[in-house]
């Protein structure tokens, strides 16, 4: 969509205090808070490390740190200062196993190579107590849900104290991308989880508005940016 502007510390706080004030009395009290879907948080990291701070403080509005979540696909001098100056929670956007896989649908990659991103979190974390990453991991058909992509993560996150969510594609107008199946999803996940990984299957919310995770947009109004598909991936899309 592009960028319009950076939103301000009050106007980041004020999205929390309206969500508070409008559905609070139907849906009971809002505990969660997660910084995304409205472009790259760590990219406003001045703004967003302000209102996050506002948030969790007794005499702001009191949310707990734990449930306070800032997502990002993986700015790494940002996640290093985020991580030494907050107490809030961190989820980075992996989706994939290797660099050829994330250059190409994560275009950050680029610049922050997977050794990189990783290697800095596995740092980073060993100074914060009883800290866990969530690393996210939208599942794409014939992309990145074999077998031996489930191996290479967990051998990607071992050292990382973590949570690992498995995310299914939403798929909308412009997609190259399908979603794995929800079966060989539970095979990705179980293979995780035998290795000794915490992770989740997350069930997919509010496709029928164009709301869900990787939507948040209307149908046709706006044609994302086709990447270059890799050789060996061209029968997947």
């Amino acid at each position: 969509m592009g960028l319009r502007k950076h939103l301000t510390t009050a106007e980041i706080v004020e999205q929390a205090v309206f969500a508070r004030r409008l559905f609070s009395s139907e849906f009971g009290s809002i505990t969660n808070v997660v910084f995304m879907g409205m472009g790259e948080p760590l990219h406003n990291i001045e703004n967003v490390l302000k209102a996050a701070s506002i948030m969790v403080d007794e005499q702001g509005l009191q949310f707990s740190p734990r449930k306070v979540t800032v997502s990002t696909s993986g700015l790494v001098p940002q996640i290093k200062r985020f991580l030494r100056e907050s107490n809030c929670a961190l989820a980075v956007s992996l989706n994939a196993t290797t660099d050829e896989v994330r250059n190409w649908i994560m275009p950050i990659n680029r610049k922050y190579k997977l050794s990189l991103l990783l290697q800095t979190l596995r740092e980073e974390l060993s100074f914060k107590h009883k800290y866990k990453v969530f690393f996210e991991y939208v599942m794409l058909a014939g992309v990145n849900d074999s077998v031996e992509d489930a191996e290479r993560l967990i051998e990607l996150v071992r050292g990382i104290p973590c949570k690992i969510n498995l995310i299914s594609f939403n798929p909308h107008c412009g997609s190259q991308f399908k979603p794995t199946c929800e079966q060989k999803m539970i095979e990705f996940r179980n293979i995780l989880a035998e290795a000794g990984c915490v992770v989740f299957l997350r069930p997919s919310r509010g496709d029928d508005q164009m709301a869900a995770c990787g939507q948040l947009g209307k149908p046709g109004e706006i044609q994302p940016p086709l990447l270059r598909v890799p050789q060996r991936f061209q029968v997947a899309v």
